[in-house]
């Protein structure tokens, strides 16, 4: 492996192309911006004539509007529907699973008596003399429009089959006059559900053959339509995800818009989210905002997307996240402790082959050993038992243990003392926030992820910056998700983006200057 510098790589202004122009002025939140032809520093004098100052009065945010418990009630169900076909669309592994009572609960103690008494009451009324088949037949009776559920609508021989076998006057006169073959009923249902389940359930299917007890038998058959209820809900959930990938924008603008009317102080901490990405520009040198033509579009779009990134270092103790990014929160956050994991592991490495030199640059699977070693020393960084000073100490330890060994495997002069105390430090050093190294990976880290924003589908993926080649994989895949995240959060919102951002560059959505 070459020795990475610590100098930061320059970075060159993204140039966006015709199709990212079309698509901007077409769909993007910036596309209808301002066309006038004011300079970047306009637009920046803008921005600071809206930011609010330590002595000026901040606005308050617009009262609330007060609404019928019905409206409500109403509001919060287009919420938790748009909720849902957001995770659908958005999440590819989305399954729906079985609600269960958490394990100890009150509400589980309680489900497990109810059932109890149940089925003991079944198993009373079989062992009458003569037998009682009253909630034998109701149950058969929740079987037969259960399994009559999973039939597609053109299944009529398949319907016809179920009703007549699963007759329930037939099977109630049969059990009054004494000649109901219940074991018999149990076949035909175990056979269809066969019929019908997933391939993953054959063998739970294939089990109920060998319960020979009427109680036992009908428990396991629920317990087992429960789960094929489930396939079948995540087959559907599959089937519609492409149409859902059609409609989901649009469906899920309108929601919003109406929760809008509602509430409409519901947009304040996204507008607090882009005015502070705008003041933190400004704040930066001369090159702050580099990658921004001269072009208002394209100034809109860089603050844009670096309010993105700001999402994957957000506090979530002092900072409410935005509205418009809410329902993807869990994965922002997921994404940002991966990061930090990842940063703190690239720190690592180029401060040991910076330090350990040219003995150990290129040998062949080195790198990937130490990865592995900081990683398993790290993987708690997120749970509260976590100490920080122990855990970097623990991987200076090990990472000198491992050199001294493979600079002696390789026939190299031992790793001095005073050089091993010197990387223990230097490594424990990077715990802190403001340490140059881990400063200087994580910025690179940013460029990166900004480069992966920037660019277009029919662009290649952005080169990686020197010294993040060892987690280089991992966070491609990150730039991946991010981008996939942060495009359909900008088709969706669009238009309110679009109003707050203007608002921002020019104060009350005037193009004067």
């Amino acid at each position: 492996m070459v020795i990475v510098g610590l100098s930061k790589m320059p970075k060159e202004p993204h140039q966006p192309s015709k199709e990212e122009n079309e698509k901007v002025d077409d769909k993007g939140p910036e596309g209808s911006a301002s066309q006038s032809d004011s300079s970047e520093e306009m637009l920046r004098k803008r921005i600071r004539k809206n930011t609010p100052s330590p002595h000026r009065r901040t606005p308050q945010s617009s009262p609330p509007k007060f609404v019928s418990v019905e409206e409500m009630m109403e509001t919060a169900k287009g919420v938790t529907k748009m909720a849902l076909a957001h995770e659908i669309v958005v999440n590819g592994s989305f399954q729906v699973k079985a609600p269960e009572p958490a394990e100890g609960s009150l509400e589980k103690r309680v489900k497990e008596i109810m059932h109890k008494v149940f089925w003991d009451s079944l198993e009373s009324q079989l062992n009458d003399d003569p037998p009682v088949y009253d909630h034998a037949i109701k149950l058969v009776g929740e079987i037969k429009e259960t399994l009559l559920s999973f039939l597609m609508p053109g299944q009529t021989r398949l319907q016809g089959q179920i009703e007549e076998a699963l007759d329930l006057s037939l099977i109630q006169q049969q059990a009054e006059n004494g000649a109901l073959d219940i074991g018999k009923v149990a076949q035909f249902i175990i056979s269809t559900m066969g019929a019908f389940c997933a391939p993953c359930r054959d063998e739970d299917v294939r089990k109920l053959q060998d319960i020979a007890d009427v109680v036992p038998l009908f428990r396991a058959i629920f317990a087992v339509l429960d789960k094929m209820k489930i396939d079948m809900a995540n087959f559907a959930v599959s089937s519609l995800r492409p149409h859902l990938l059609q409609q989901s924008v649009e469906y899920e603008r309108n929601k919003f818009q109406e929760f809008l009317d509602k509430q409409p102080n519901a947009l304040d901490f996204t507008q607090k989210w882009l005015q502070d990405t705008a003041d933190t520009m400004l704040r930066e040198p001369a090159g702050g905002a580099s990658g921004a033509s001269s072009s208002n579009p394209q100034l809109l779009l860089s603050l844009h997307n670096q309010a993105y990134l700001q999402l994957l270092c957000w506090d979530q103790s002092v900072d409410t996240f935005p509205e418009t990014v809410l329902m993807d929160r869990a994965r922002f956050q997921e994404l940002q402790l991966e990061l930090e994991r990842l940063t703190w592991v690239a720190s690592v490495l180029l401060i040991v082959y910076n330090c350990a030199g040219e003995a150990i640059s290129g040998l062949p699977g080195l790198v990937d050993s130490l990865k592995g070693t900081i990683s398993v020393l790290l993987a708690d960084m997120h749970t509260p038992s976590f100490r920080a000073d122990e855990a970097f100490a623990a991987v200076g330890e090990k990472l000198c243990l491992e050199l001294g060994a493979c600079l002696s495997q390789h026939g190299f002069s031992p790793f001095h003392p005073n050089r091993q105390s010197a990387l223990k430090g230097q490594i424990t050093a990077v715990k802190s926030q403001d340490n140059p190294i881990r400063k200087l990976i994580d910025s690179r880290i940013q460029a990166y992820l900004l480069g992966f924003l920037e660019s277009s589908p029919h662009k290649s993926n952005p080169a990686l910056p020197g010294g993040l080649a060892p987690i280089g994989k991992e966070l491609e895949e990150i730039g991946v998700r991010l981008s996939h995240l942060v495009n359909f959060n900008k088709l969706v919102y669009a238009p309110f983006y679009q109003k707050l951002l203007q608002d921002i560059l020019q104060p009350g959505g005037s193009s004067d200057t």
